[in-house]
């Protein structure tokens, strides 16, 4: 199960520490109402399957070996992002996720915060510094939609 909610931001808010920044591929092979994503992150791969709408979701997520991401990464063309994450370990335990898109998505900026259950997730108020908008029940922010059609205007 994940809960997260997901923002549209205007810029990284100064002061954000970005020494922890992991760069991301991911390429989508099932885009319907469930979605199956392949995605390299960090030297790793892995698999993903997410079935649900809004802030609560069922995920299915396993590492895959680099030789099966490979075979299947053509199979993804006209359905992949490419992001940089940068992950802040803010207050109250939680971490944010913040992807600077590249490529065709370059200028998008969104924060992922995850939460331990769905009453925090709930009473979660964005902190001012993060200038943005809620993005988490806009069907056009998805990655799978991002990922097909491009920034949304």
């Amino acid at each position: 199960m994940e809960i997260e909610r997901k923002f549209r931001l205007s810029h990284i808010p100064h002061g954000i520490k970005k020494d922890k920044v992991v760069f991301i591929r991911q390429g989508y092979l099932v885009c319907g109402e469930v979605e199956l994503r392949i995605r390299e992150k960090n030297g790793k791969y892995f698999m993903t399957c997410k079935d649900g709408e809004g802030f609560v979701r069922e995920e299915w997520e396993r590492e895959i070996p680099s030789w099966m991401f490979k075979g299947l990464w053509p199979s993804t063309y006209g359905a992949r992002i490419e992001k940089n994450r940068y992950v802040i370990e803010y207050s109250n335990s939680l971490v944010f996720e913040i992807d600077v898109f590249n490529g065709f998505l370059r200028g998008l900026i969104i924060l992922e915060v995850e939460f331990p259950n769905e009453g925090v997730a709930e009473s979660f108020e964005l902190p001012v510094e993060f200038k943005g908008v809620e993005v988490t029940n806009d069907e056009r922010y998805k990655n799978k939609r991002l990922a097909i059609f491009g920034i949304p205007s």
